[in-house]
């Protein structure tokens, strides 16, 4: 109970059967009246009205199941199948008075949808016999289409005697696709969400520590880094409040400045961090396993962790993972530190009291490594707190100056794009030009437009021009550092001017080969870090964002860069970016941030710290201010605009969506053309494909990801035909599969490595492909329903409804962007809405036609399309429960005679329908 809570808890008397919740009996009334009671009774009506359509009534009896069997088209030499299916319809009742008056498909009757399945009409009104039966046929045509396909069958029979109308209605349902490729990644077992284990806190446990590996000896530290522990105050908050908006109101209440200025910057950061990490250490305890085994290998213990190959968890040399003998009711644990990370284990090092024979089973707890919280935490916490940094105004910037003609002529580009490129050069042009200690400049590249060139040209300029520059280049994650140091190497810069700083936790095998002699290993073949006086010996220092506090822990001193890069500065969240910038940067010190504040943000794990600002970078924060308004462009920022990867139809729909239609396609047409004649195009000479396929998303055993079996198939038939096509020539390193889930990743790698070709193909996230290229991208999207009643469609959509998401994924494509997807569930977001629309116009469509109006501008921050969705879905529902509802017919609906005008009617020949 809160302080000052005078009141007692009091527990629920009355339950809502059809919401399934307890409730209080006073809150009776105002929770009926609400919009998820009012929903829930709404669909609670639709069931029944359902159930009671499907029940067999008056002695008939109609075929239970109408399911079509699975029309395999793996073989067949186009998708164009059909079937037809028997209906058994049998009597028995001493009634005669019985006839079925119409026997249709619901969809029929639909403006909006496309019809596979057709029954025949019924010409004459056909009497029901005792002991008889009827057999009528359902007809299924693919219409060239693939995917899961479901109708009803609506039957409509009278009972002239009782001066009745009844209905029975049967679903029916077919699937067209890949058999084997069905059955090759169908769910392994049901879906049963995984229920945590309650985890003992850390601080009660009884641990035996574990030698720490020598790699993290490898660094000689001079400055001491603190603990950062979460205030117990606000640890006990975030764990009371929730992950919701109690928690928000109590953070904004009780711990964050109300605004974020230069004197509260430090403590609304501080505090977000720690919101991270309670999060994080929630997250990382997903992956706790039990009565596991631990393989002794030569002094270590191997450790098996599934998922370790997708990072899931991530694990590092130096990592701390405790395990218990199973089975045991005792608080004592071993401590084990990751001394070697293989594909899907880890080698543990424990202390010289911990043993375990084979077979001995064993629980095992992930610890969280908090040292990239630590290294944030410090950094928050130095002094430098510059305002023109922190918070940059359009005076900061007064006395700078666009470059001129002159100043760009004077510039000799190792690149020659560079040279005919005037953004490119103007952005160079304007960093040389600094004053020392300008406010920081960005370079704002959207995709394909050659930021990270243009940085790197810039730095190689300052290094030939000026004796007293000495740069550290960072960027978020590895792969974006080694490219900055593999394209600095390709500059000039030689192994005395350049290094390549690496973390000594990082594998040696996971540094490409050419960055080898830029990089320094000790004798143990880790990575290591010289001394403090030979690393300020170097020109250019590249480094993650994180392990950029390595110079300072070994004494640097603040102002020996004169210039601080940031590359995919919009990745970083904003205390990561500040580790180089906050540690080692002077009043001297110039910071250039390059990226793109349209792509992908930082990832973030709590909703709350995202809500509350920690999803925003640096590079973000700074452009909304008014020192980065459009007017300042060559001042405090230059856009890039000529795109250099992609086909200009692919291009067109981001440029104008993102990039307010500048950007301008200048790619190599001997790439960005090469695929506009590939047999998989809808349309020669357009090189986007949207398939719109209906599957059905789905989840196994204990795992939260989503796949789907229909998409997956279909992804691996457009990589065959594609890889197939020998006049393409395309190799596995110019495909691309994106996909929002990691079910969905695993499954179309299955497939793939189970096809002759396409085993290399890379398979992975949105994030996992910003920064790069391939000549063909395919996207599967996942999500699909067909309820458009009882869920939220919206929130169904997750965060495949992500602009930045958006953004990455069709920016990927050189020469084609296929994408494979259920429209009806992605029209529910407006900017799909809209992309889709540009694909139909164009001419790429493929599969069932869209269920709206495509020729409708789509308003871009409408809310509503889902809504709209569920209110036509209602509608729907209203109308099928008119339909088939009993109802009594009155003299205007039936003869006088009752049976007699009937009694013509026999058993006659039905036409089928056209």
């Amino acid at each position: 109970m809160l302080q000052g809570d005078t009141q007692a808890i009091i527990a629920p008397d009355a339950h809502c059967n059809i919401c399934g919740i307890d409730i209080h009996k006073k809150d009776r009334s105002s929770h009926e009246r609400s919009d998820g009671h009012r929903k829930k009774e709404r669909f609670a009506v639709y069931r029944a009205a359902f159930d009671e359509a499907e029940r067999d009534k008056a002695g008939v009896s109609v075929q239970a199941q109408i399911d079509f069997p699975f029309l395999d088209v793996s073989f067949a030499s186009s998708t164009s199948i059909s079937a037809r299916q028997s209906v058994e319809i049998s009597f028995s009742s001493i009634e005669t008075g019985v006839f079925l008056t119409s026997a249709r498909m619901s969809s029929s009757l639909s403006t909006r949808s496309d019809t596979h399945f057709t029954t025949p009409h019924v010409e004459r009104p056909l009497r029901m016999q005792n002991g008889g039966t009827h057999t009528l046929y359902v007809t299924f045509d693919s219409q060239g289409t693939v995917g899961r396909f479901e109708d009803r069958l609506e039957l409509t029979f009278q009972d002239v005697h009782l001066h009745q109308r009844f209905a029975i209605v049967r679903p029916v349902s077919c699937i067209v696709g890949n058999r084997e490729d069905h059955d090759a990644i169908k769910p392994v077992a049901p879906y049963v969400p995984r229920v945590r284990s309650a985890v003992i806190p850390e601080h009660t446990l009884e641990i035996d520590e574990a030698p720490k590996p020598p790699a993290l000896a490898a660094v000689r530290w001079v400055v001491r880094l603190p603990a950062y522990d979460i205030p117990p105050a606000l640890e006990e908050v975030i764990a009371t409040s929730g992950r919701g908006w109690d928690l928000i109101r109590r953070l904004k209440t009780d711990f964050l400045p109300s605004r974020l200025r230069t004197d509260s910057y430090t403590r609304f950061f501080q505090t977000l961090l720690h919101v991270e990490e309670a999060q994080l250490k929630i997250d990382i305890e997903t992956f706790n396993m039990e009565g596991v085994t631990l393989e002794p290998v030569t002094g270590l213990y191997r450790l098996t962790v599934p998922g370790l190959a997708e990072k899931r968890p991530s694990l590092i040399v130096g990592d701390a993972i405790l395990v218990q003998h199973a089975g045991t009711t005792s608080s004592h644990w071993w401590e084990g530190r990751v001394f070697r990370v293989r594909q899907l284990e880890v080698d543990l090092k424990f202390n010289g009291r911990f043993n375990a024979f084979r077979g001995q089973r064993f629980n095992v707890r992930f610890r969280l490594n908090r040292l990239c919280l630590r290294r944030m935490h410090f950094a928050l916490d130095s002094t430098y707190s510059r305002g023109s940094v922190l918070f940059p105004r359009p005076d900061d910037f007064s006395s700078a100056r666009r470059p001129t003609e002159s100043d760009l002529a004077a510039i000799r580009p190792g690149e020659r794009k560079i040279a005919e490129n005037p953004h490119q050069l103007e952005a160079v042009a304007a960093i040389l030009r600094q004053s020392q200690g300008s406010p920081p400049f960005i370079v704002f590249g959207p995709p394909g437009t050659g930021k990270t060139i243009t940085i790197v040209e810039a730095m190689r300029q300052l290094t030939l021009t000026r004796r007293d520059t000495f740069i550290l280049a960072c960027a978020p994650s590895n792969s974006a550092a080694d490219l900055l140091a593999e394209r600095l190497a390709r500059s000039g810069l030689n192994a005395r001017e350049l290094l390549r700083l690496n973390a000594p936790s990082r594998s040696v095998d996971q540094l490409p080969l050419v960055l080898l002699p830029y990089s320094r290993r000790n004798n143990e073949g880790t990575f290591s870090v010289p001394e403090r006086d030979e690393l300020m010996t170097f020109r250019v220092v590249v480094a993650t964002c994180l392990s950029a506090s390595v110079p300072s822990g070994i004494g640097v001193p603040r102002g020996h860069f004169s210039h601080i890069f940031v590359d995919e500065a919009g990745q970083a969240s904003e205390p990561e970016a500040m580790i180089s910038i906050k540690t080692l940067a002077s009043t001297h010190t110039n910071i250039v941030l390059a990226g793109d504040p349209k792509q992908l943000g930082p990832i973030v794990h709590s909703r709350a710290a995202q809500a509350l600002g920690l999803q925003l970078s640096l590079l973000d924060r700074l452009m909304a201010r008014d020192a980065y308004r459009d007017d300042m462009r060559g001042i405090s920022f230059v856009k890039l605009t000529k795109n250099f990867r992609s086909h200009p139809l692919i291009l067109s729909f981001p440029n104008k969506q993102f990039y307010a239609n500048e950007l301008e396609a200048c790619g190599d047409r001997a790439v960005t053309h090469s695929l506009t004649r590939s047999d998989i195009l809808a349309k020669q000479f357009v090189p986007i494909v949207f398939e719109n396929i209906a599957g059905k998303d789905a989840r196994e055993a204990q795992s939260p990801s989503f796949f789907n079996v229909d998409e997956a198939s279909r992804v691996k038939y457009y990589v065959q035909q594609l890889m197939e096509d020998q006049k393409l020539r395309l190799t596995d390193e110019q495909i691309g599969v994106i996909t929002p889930y990691h079910a969905q990743a695993l499954k179309i790698r299955a497939l793939l490595a189970k096809s002759a070709k396409g085993k290399k193909i890379k398979v992975g996230s949105v994030e996992e492909f910003q920064g790069q290229e391939r000549r063909v991208i395919i996207i599967s999207t996942v999500r699909s329903s067909r309820d458009f009643v009882s869920y939220d469609l919206r929130h169904t959509l997750g965060f495949v409804a992500s602009p930045r998401r958006f953004n990455v994924a069709v920016t990927r494509a050189q020469a084609l962007l296929v994408i494979v997807g259920d429209a009806s569930v992605l029209s529910l977001d407006p900017l799909w809405r809209a992309f889709m629309n540009y694909v139909y116009d164009a001419g790429g469509w493929k599969g069932r036609r869209p269920d709206w109006d495509t020729d409708e501008e789509v308003i871009e921050v409408r809310p509503g399309y889902d809504r709209e969705r569920q209110t036509q879905a209602l509608s729907d529902m209203d109308a099928f429960v008119a339909r088939t509802k009993k109802a009594v017919l009155h003299n205007a609906d039936a003869s006088e005679d009752g049976e007699q005008e009937w009694d013509g009617v026999v058993d006659k020949e039905w036409r089928e329908a056209d």
